[in-house]
């Protein structure tokens, strides 16, 4: 371990965390802010302001975008480069998350649950919660499916069985 100040560096995090409630957010921010910059220098082939002949483009500025994890959003600055050519993986690998969420939230929508116990439920388990008008546009487009699914044609005959019962109370 690094000894810095006669203090070990798991030590300066844990003191870190403590004395701020979103430490962990804070360091988690500064970490995926770094790996965008590691990512376009590297797409680059160069660091910031380091003149090269192997230089690929160059740096055209950043653009905000936010993240929602576990921690709670993080407002990152993504670097841009001047032909328009970088794309970060950093952003493909929550997706894959958020898609979950989406048919989680569609799932909820099937079983009958309103729009805004999904509401109370999506902030409660992410920090983020969604608009209603956004549960209902997913919504509409999971109604297009269902219909499209309902309405398919079927290729090969299937037997099935219709049951019906009644019950009368006799004294």
């Amino acid at each position: 371990m690094t000894k810095t100040e006669g203090m070990t560096a798991s030590t300066a995090v844990k003191d870190i965390l403590l004395q701020n409630p979103d430490g962990l957010r804070d360091v988690i921010h500064a970490v995926m802010q770094e790996v965008l910059e590691a990512e376009m220098d590297e797409a680059l082939g160069a660091s910031k302001g380091e003149r090269t002949p192997e230089r690929l483009g160059y740096r055209s500025g950043y653009y905000g975008r936010t993240l929602v994890t576990r921690v709670g959003k993080l407002e990152l600055r993504v670097p841009q480069d001047r032909a328009g050519r970088f794309s970060t993986e950093l952003f493909e690998r929550y997706q894959r998350s958020e898609r979950a969420l989406v048919a989680t939230l569609a799932e909820m929508y099937v079983q009958g649950v309103s729009t805004r116990k999904v509401k109370a439920i999506t902030e409660e388990l992410c920090g983020h919660a969604f608009l209603a008008s956004s549960i209902s546009a997913i919504n509409k487009r999971l109604d297009e499916s269902l219909k499209a699914f309902a309405e398919r044609p079927l290729q090969e005959p299937f037997p099935y069985l219709i049951l019906d019962a009644r019950y009368e109370k006799v004294r």
